[in-house]
């Protein structure tokens, strides 16, 4: 069966080039980038291209410095675990194996969570994660590496996934990082620099990229990024991306999958997060779930089989053992809705307005602005 389903227009950059052609741009060799002595790329978590420009008046440095052709697509889905790891790695999902934000550990019950997992020894950093990260291979032929990111991350297991070979820089705000990049990178020739701010994807999912207190985060990234403008010698190339955009989901439009509900009914786990469910179902039954999701949701959801979701290209190229990991049946939201898990004690998620993972454009793509040698 072929779906229809989004796609970027053709020639759009992928969010998986950005590392390699900021090597590339340090030889002078990038299709993308101008020459540059010392490469950063500055990582707003959450931070929509559609988000950006619908709060330009909150970001005059980035919009002054955004063309229509600074823009990027993300991954599939559309998630940090998943999005990260293919900047870092120059790998697909199919390939790296971070395919969502939660998923099933092949021949167990265990659905992990991909970027607080590690830490739990749920999953080994040093295999779970398959793509040799840019970092490690650079470092090894003698480049500076560096990231710069907040405390709490810099020994993370999924920063040991994504990041090994480059040394650890860490400062508590995004002025301080976008700063300490800078330095780095001038006084580094040849470093490769990748810093990291979480903050505004944290205040979308509690508050909403419709709210206040969003453009007033969005407000302390335009500065955390003029700072490091300012603090680039000429010869010195910067980016600014993002891993996902965002869309809102208010209470109302959320779907609550609880006990005795049809829906639930073959499925053994379920993975992903609310607005890209992987279902894994009980043996045998893979077929029937799928029939069924897609008779009650296929109006506002793109339903597919596994085989489907990799026929479409949706994770790129998908190794044997990453295959299982992926759920039987997939939900991508396609309309301003999300799914629960009601019978889990927890609901703080539920508390949550920002949502993305799926394929709508305002949650795939990202902007790549250019400052510096770059610009």
């Amino acid at each position: 069966m072929t779906i229809s389903l989004p796609a970027a227009a053709p020639g759009t950059r992928s969010l998986t080039g950005v590392l390699p052609q900021l090597v590339a741009a340090l030889s002078g060799g990038s299709e993308w980038f101008a020459p540059a002595r010392s490469a950063i790329v500055f990582t707003v978590d959450g931070l929509g291209d559609h988000n950006l420009r619908a709060r330009r008046g909150h970001a005059r440095f980035l919009s002054a410095h955004r063309t229509k052709k600074d823009i990027a697509h993300t991954v599939f889905p559309s998630t940090t675990a998943t999005a990260l790891t293919g900047l870092l790695t120059g790998a697909v999902a199919g390939e790296h194996g971070i395919v969502g934000y939660r998923a099933r550990v092949p021949g167990t019950d265990a659905v992990v969570n991909q970027l607080k997992g590690w830490d739990e020894h749920a999953i080994d950093p040093a295999t779970w994660q398959r793509a040799e990260p840019i970092f490690a291979r650079e470092a090894a032929q003698g480049r500076p590496c560096f990231v710069v990111t907040k405390p709490a991350f810099a020994s993370s297991g999924f920063t040991r996934a994504t990041s090994r070979g480059a040394q650890m820089q860490t400062a508590d705000t995004a002025r301080e990082r976008a700063a300490l990049a800078a330095e780095l990178a001038s006084r580094h020739p040849g470093a490769l620099v990748y810093v990291y701010t979480p903050d505004l994807d944290r205040v979308g999912h509690k508050h909403g990229v419709a709210s206040e207190q969003w453009s007033a985060a969005l407000e302390e990234v335009d500065g955390a990024v003029r700072v490091l403008s300012d603090g680039l010698p000429a010869d010195v190339g910067a980016v600014v991306t993002a891993d996902h955009g965002m869309v809102d989901v208010p209470r109302h439009r959320q779907m609550l999958l609880g006990d005795g509900d049809a829906l639930l009914e073959g499925v053994r786990l379920i993975g992903g997060e609310p607005r890209m469910l992987h279902l894994y179902a009980e043996d045998g039954a893979a077929d029937a779930v799928h029939e069924r999701w897609a008779e009650a949701e296929g109006g506002r959801s793109w339903v597919m089989t596994r085989d489907e979701a990799i026929e479409a290209g949706l994770f790129g190229r998908v190794d044997a053992a990453v295959r299982g990991r992926i759920g039987d049946v997939l939900i991508a939201a396609r309309a301003g809705i999300v799914y629960y898990d009601d019978r889990l004690d927890d609901k703080a998620a539920q508390k949550m307005v920002g949502q993305h993972g799926s394929l709508s454009a305002e949650e795939t793509t990202v902007p790549l602005i250019r400052l510096g040698a770059f610009a």
